[in-house]
C-alpha cells in the first residue's frame, strides 16, 4: 500500500483555501487536512505548536491572511496585519522546522515599492551610443523573486515581515508571491469579494438602477450606466485555481526551495481589467478611466507591481482565466 501524503491546509474557507483543498484532495495519493479559523488560531503560538505537532503533516500549506489593505492603515489593522501576515507565518515555520514538514507562504506583490529597476541587456556598460546592444532587446519589466522589497503600505509591510519570519525559521519553505486574486468567493466569515465580483456586481446595479460607491471603482456622482475605474497600478490578476494547480507543481516537482512567482500572464491596470470583464460578460455599462487620486484610499498602492516569473513556466493570459471564471458562475 502507498504512503499517502499528509497535507495541512490552513485558511480552508478563503478563496484560495478551498481550492487550494479541492485540488490536493483530488489527487489520491494525498491525505488532506483543512483548518480554518474554527480549528486553529495561527497568531497563538502554544496551540500552533501542539495542534500540528499533533497531526504530524508532510507538508503544511498556509493561505490564511488579513488583506483589508486600507484598513491595514489604521492602527488595530495593522495589529491584526501584523499578527496574522507577520508573526504567525514565523510559528507555523517554527514547527514546520520541527516537525520536518515542508511549509508553503503566500506572500503580496505589494512588498515592492512600484519602482522596478529597468534591465539592461547582458553586457551593457552604460556606454550605449556606440556598444549597439539595445538594438532589439525588449527588457522585461518587472519585479523578478531575487528583487529587494520595499513596501509603501502597512499591507506590504506586514506580508514582508511574514517571509522574513519563514526565512529566519526554517530552511524547508516555498514563498509563492502572488497578486489580485479571483474566483470563487471565500465562505470564511468577513471575507472580501475579489475586484472581478465587485465589478460585476457595479456594472449590474449601476445599469440604470442607482449609483454605488465600490473599492476601485465608483459610479458617476450623477446619471447612471457609468462606472469610474482607476486605470493605473498595473499589475498581474491570478485565478484562484492556477495558482492552486502551480503550488501542487511546485511541491511534486520538487523544485528547489525559495521564492516563487506565480501570476497570469498579461498585466493591466484595473480600468483595463473592467473592460474585458464587461466585454466577457456582456455588460453594457460604461467604463470612465480615472486616475488614483480621484478615488481616494488611506494606503498608498504602488503604481507598477508586475511580478515577473523567473523560475516556472509561464501562466495562461488573465483573459482566458477569466473566460473560464465567468462561465463557472
Amino acid at each position: 500500500m502507498t504512503k499517502k501524503n499528509k497535507i495541512l491546509i490552513i485558511g480552508a474557507k478563503g478563496m484560495l483555501g478551498q481550492v487550494l483543498a479541492k485540488v490536493f484532495s483530488g489527487d489520491k495519493n494525498n491525505e488532506v487536512t483543512a483548518w480554518d479559523k474554527e480549528e486553529i488560531d495561527i497568531t497563538d503560538e502554544k496551540q500552533v505548536g501542539k495542534k500540528i505537532s499533533k497531526l504530524k503533516p508532510e507538508i503544511i500549506i498556509n493561505a490564511a491572511a488579513y488583506n483589508a489593505v486600507d484598513k491595514c492603515e489604521d492602527a488595530k489593522g495593522y495589529e491584526i496585519a501584523k499578527n496574522i501576515n507577520g508573526q504567525a507565518p514565523g510559528y507555523l515555520a517554527k514547527i514546520a522546522k520541527k516537525i520536518n514538514a515542508i511549509l508553503v507562504h503566500y506572500s503580496s506583490d505589494y512588498v515592492f515599492d512600484g519602482e522596478p529597476e529597468l534591465p539592461e541587456p547582458t553586457g551593457c556598460g552604460h556606454n550605449c551610443g556606440s556598444c549597439g546592444l539595445h538594438e532589439g532587446f525588449t527588457p522585461q519589466i518587472g519585479f523578478a523573486e531575487y528583487a529587494k522589497p520595499k513596501p509603501i503600505n502597512n499591507y506590504g509591510k506586514s506580508k514582508l515581515m511574514g517571509e522574513k519570519e519563514v526565512q529566519k525559521n526554517t530552511k524547508k519553505y516555498y514563498i509563492i508571491r502572488t497578486s489580485k486574486l479571483f474566483g470563487k468567493p471565500a465562505i470564511s466569515e468577513g471575507a472580501k469579494k475579489s475586484f472581478f465580483d465587485v465589478m460585476l456586481e457595479a456594472g449590474k446595479k449601476n445599469n440604470g438602477v442607482h449609483p454605488v460607491k465600490y473599492s476601485q471603482g465608483e459610479s458617476a456622482k450623477s446619471g447612471f450606466n457609468r462606472v469610474k475605474v482607476i486605470d493605473e497600478e498595473t499589475a498581474c490578476f491570478t485565478y484562484a485555481p492556477d495558482l492552486a494547480k502551480k503550488t501542487k507543481e511546485i511541491i511534486e516537482s520538487k523544485k528547489p526551495f525559495g521564492i516563487y512567482h506565480v501570476v497570469n500572464s498579461e498585466p493591466c491596470t484595473w480600468y483595463e481589467a473592467v473592460l474585458e470583464l464587461y466585454q466577457q460578460a456582456k455588460i453594457k455599462t460604461k467604463v470612465i478611466p480615472i486616475s488614483a487620486e480621484e478615488f481616494l484610499r488611506p494606503a498608498k498602492r504602488p503604481y507598477y507591481s508586475v511580478l515577473l516569473n523567473t523560475k516556472l513556466n509561464p501562466m495562461r493570459s488573465y483573459k482566458e482565466a477569466l473566460r473560464e471564471y465567468l462561465k463557472s458562475r
